[in-house]
């Protein structure tokens, strides 16, 4: 990596990452064209990159995958989490080759380009996940240029100038506008989605949307609940005007401290009913603050579909999905709350429940199938609580 100075484009250079720190990484762009400053996190999955792409939680952040070969199964219209990608951009080692799979809709590059994304191959990505592994998340800007014509010091001084995450608020930004019913079950090969049973007799969710991933929803209704989504900023009386049966906090972007100045008054108002509450993701950290815990920005974050998190209620493993570069602060959770999870690779809260209130969370993804099902019984714990 070089200093951000007048310096010459590598022949055959199209993209650009730069950092805050003032490294340069040139490579290949893809994808659409123009330039985009977030942070630049890393992710370890070796599956399911248009699923990380579209999940709203990713919004601000510019992902380095490392696994190398990403596109090699093309894009469709069924693996993704939201409407458009979240996430500002992609980073890979290899080039996106023409896809080889029977579900397969268009070359991964077409959809980037498509949903106004930029991507950067012929990357070191190993280089990069050891500089974030080391010196934290940075911020950067990634750019696009089929010319190879860039501005480095203005790119530089957008890096710069970029505040980074720690006091901002995602979630108003991806949550929905107004609610509605969520309908349809899981997607099963050579089905699609189920549409889902009758739900007149189900219990009703009502899942307040800080950036939610349809599989939640969806795993909800297969664990048998009725789902109403309500934006991010909906009142405790909104909330319970759909007379619900529990309450589910979706995850989501940002830090969940300054989500907390609208969400943290309300997720309180919830906790007096007595009804059923489950949390994931940014849930679980705005349930911890509701109950008087912290939450701090991590140096680097936990992004994977490959993280073991101990249950400890029993020492079982599970193989989590993650997605979050905050966490709750254990030492902060009060007297009224049980530690229940906790990650292998650093110890760090992973889940936590009440013991005066039928209330819990986790800080990992149960509906994204890692393990591939080592945490479906949440949705089903959370749905028999509400019966």
């Amino acid at each position: 990596m070089a200093e951000a100075k007048p310096m010459s484009v590598p022949a055959g250079a199209t993209g650009i990452l730069v950092l805050a720190s003032g490294d340069v990484v040139f490579g290949r762009g893809f994808g659409a064209e123009g330039q985009a400053v977030g942070e630049v996190c890393f992710h370890t999955a070796m599956t399911g990159y248009q699923e990380i792409m579209t999940d709203p939680s990713f919004a601000g952040q510019i992902i380095n995958f490392t696994f190398p070969h990403i596109g090699n199964v093309g894009a469709n219209p069924d693996d993704i989490e939201a409407d458009d990608p979240h996430a500002l951009g992609m980073i890979v080692r290899e080039d996106v080759t023409d896809p080889s799979n029977f579900r397969s809709t268009e070359r991964l590059d077409a959809w980037m380009k498509k949903h106004d994304r930029i991507g950067l191959a012929g990357i070191d990505t190993r280089a990069l996940t050891r500089r974030i592994r080391m010196q934290g998340a940075p911020n950067g800007v990634i750019a696009h240029s089929p010319t190879g014509e860039f501005d480095i010091p203005l790119l530089l001084q957008m890096a710069r100038d970029w505040p980074g995450l720690e006091g901002m608020d995602l979630a108003i930004t991806v949550s929905c506008e107004t609610h509605f019913g969520w309908e349809g079950g899981v997607w099963r090969l050579g089905f699609g989605y189920d549409a889902g049973a009758a739900q007149d007799d189900r219990p009703h969710v009502v899942a307040i949307d800080y950036g939610s991933k349809r599989n939640i929803f969806r795993n909800l209704v297969q664990a048998g609940a009725k789902v109403t989504v309500l934006p991010a900023t909906a009142t405790f009386d909104q909330v319970m005007a759909f007379d619900p049966d529990g309450i589910f906090l979706s995850n989501g972007p940002g830090d969940p401290a300054a989500t907390g100045e609208y969400a943290v008054p309300v997720i309180r108002q919830l906790l007096e009913t007595g009804k059923p509450l489950f949390g994931i993701c940014l849930g679980h950290q705005l349930l911890g603050l509701a109950v008087g815990a912290s939450t701090t920005k991590m140096f680097q974050g936990h992004r994977g579909a490959n993280h073991p998190v101990k249950r400890l209620s029993d020492g079982s493993v599970e193989i989590t999905s993650m997605n979050h570069g905050f966490a709750v602060e254990t030492e902060t959770l009060p007297a009224n709350a049980r530690e229940t999870h906790v990650s292998l690779f650093d110890g760090s809260n992973c889940g936590f429940e009440l013991t005066d209130r039928p209330a819990f969370s986790v800080q990992y993804h149960p509906e994204a199938s890692p393990g591939p099902q080592d945490s479906f019984y949440l949705f089903e714990r959370f749905v028999g609580m509400m019966r």
